[in-house]
């Protein structure tokens, strides 16, 4: 094995970790919670948390399947591919169990990672709807590692607004430590220099 191929290895290595660190950071936030609260819409466009999985399932389907000619049997389809209604894929219909959707979602994950595991980082793909159109798998990796972080994102917030649970991961929060008395107090630090920053620039405040 060249220096080239050693990098390219590490490089796949790498960019496999920070997918399944993104992964499980989605996953783990549903935990504890109930049936309503990983469904329920927490902000006006309907972002719920096991609707979030099952995007995700979709997204990894499409972009580690029919991309490169490995098609995944399941999986929901993506409504921005021409697959579904609007939003379909955003969210969970009653029928649709909590854990067959995980389960989808970690086996998709196999598939995703076989292909990965299978080509070379150059391997070219065709994306099926536009504008994509060929892609190498390095690049479609990195993307889903971006959407998969960002949608993260977007469960730590759907997650903080039901019970206040915030951070990475369970045993590593990554935040300052501190009890209900001192993040309200930050919260209210925070509050203030925005009103401070919103009145020097002549803005009114709301009350």
């Amino acid at each position: 094995m060249t220096e080239t191929d050693d990098r390219l290895a590490a490089t796949k290595r790498e960019l496999k970790l920070y997918l399944q660190d993104a992964r499980n950071a989605v996953v783990w936030k549903l935990e504890g919670l109930s049936e309503y609260d990983v469904r329920r819409p927490l902000t006006p466009t309907g972002t719920n948390l096991l609707g979030l999985v099952k995007h995700l399932t979709g997204a990894e389907a499409a972009y580690f399947g029919a991309t490169f000619g490995r098609p995944f049997e399941g999986g929901p389809g993506l409504w921005v591919a021409g697959a579904a209604e609007p939003n379909a894929d955003l969210w969970a219909r009653p029928e649709e169990g909590r854990e067959f959707l995980l389960a989808e979602y970690r086996r998709v994950w196999a598939h995703a990672d076989a292909t990965v595991d299978a080509l070379p980082l150059d391997a070219l793909g065709k994306v099926p709807w536009p504008p994509h159109g060929e892609l190498t798998l390095g690049r479609v990796l990195l993307h889903v590692v971006a959407e998969t972080q960002r949608h993260a994102g977007h469960a730590d917030l759907v997650r903080e607004l039901l019970d206040g649970a915030a951070g990475l991961r369970p045993a590593g929060a990554v935040l300052p430590e501190g009890d209900a008395s001192w993040w309200s107090a930050h919260r209210a630090r925070v509050e203030r220099a925005a009103r401070t920053a919103a009145t020097a620039a002549g803005e009114s405040v709301p009350d």
